[in-house]
């Protein structure tokens, strides 16, 4: 029977690894969660012990162990429309300030998991567009981002199975949207799929060459990150926005005086950044 105990010491140096990795914070007492993310990892790489896992994970030749271990530490479960206010404010406020743009309109969705934020970024779009004929004539483009190689596949396949599609999807936007791909799947159709891309990035790496962006989505992701990591990053989507651009974070997280480059926008619901030039 898998063993699936973990010494403090051997939980300490491998919530070393994971915040030197990819920024995570775990607190003291989350034995537990390693514990449920990692055990199914045992039976696939043939360990007996939790804490043989955790010391080749902490191995710099175990490459392949290495990646699936942060995948799993790393997936967080997300669903459609998050909280509906982001893109009703899209709709209301914010696209209608980038269609004087004359430029394709460029959004970022940073931690996209398995892709059900960019692509509700991008059916949002299409709905704008569909009730403004000739908006947004240059084009619109929405990036996702995401450490785990695994989930940028999923993103990439756009399929999803019933209980996935139940999570925030109202029937309308189901039939509007998806087509049926077989074996009780349903995949994002191609009018929405074009203009999403993918590719793999850490958040706590330079985002340079990524471009610049008129929007950034990074929700319910900088609650892992250290005071210091989160202020980087935060510095970094700065530098990635067009002027005025605009910021969306999580419903319960705040720049809070971290950075003087965003202007706070209190809307009904929500709260929403802009960069100040």
């Amino acid at each position: 029977m898998p063993n699936k105990d973990l010494h403090d010491k051997e939980y300490v140096l491998f919530r070393d690894f994971l915040e030197q990795q990819c920024g995570i914070v775990l607190g003291d007492n989350k034995q537990y969660l390693v514990k449920s993310r990692l055990a199914p990892l045992m039976q696939r790489f043939g360990l007996a012990t939790l804490s043989e896992l955790v010391s080749k994970t902490l191995s710099p030749f175990e490459r392949q162990l290495r990646s699936a271990v942060i995948d799993a530490m790393t997936t967080n479960e997300t669903l459609w429309f998050r909280d509906t206010y982001p893109y009703e404010l899209l709709k209301k406020q914010i696209f209608p300030e980038l269609e004087k743009t004359c430029r394709t309109v460029k959004m970022w969705s940073a931690a996209s998991s398995s892709g059900q934020e960019p692509y509700s970024i991008a059916m949002t779009a299409l709905e704008y567009q569909q009730s403004r004929p000739g908006a947004f004539s240059l084009g619109v483009h929405i990036m996702g981002t995401d450490i785990s190689n695994t989930m940028l596949e999923h993103c990439q396949r756009a399929e999803y199975d019933g209980l996935a599609l139940s999570r925030g999807l109202s029937p309308e936007r189901r039939s509007k949207f998806f087509e049926d791909s077989g074996k009780g799947m349903m995949r994002v159709k191609d009018n929405v799929r074009k203009n999403v891309s993918f590719r793999h990035l850490n958040l706590l790496d330079s985002y340079t060459l990524l471009g610049k962006f008129d929007i950034i989505f990074c929700r319910n992701v900088l609650i892992y990150f250290s005071a210091d990591v989160k202020a980087k990053i935060i510095r970094q989507f700065a530098q990635s926005l067009n002027p005025r651009g605009y910021l969306f974070l999580g419903a319960s997280e705040s720049l809070s005086s971290i950075n003087a480059d965003f202007e706070m926008i209190r809307c009904n619901p929500g709260i929403i950044y802009r960069k100040k030039t």
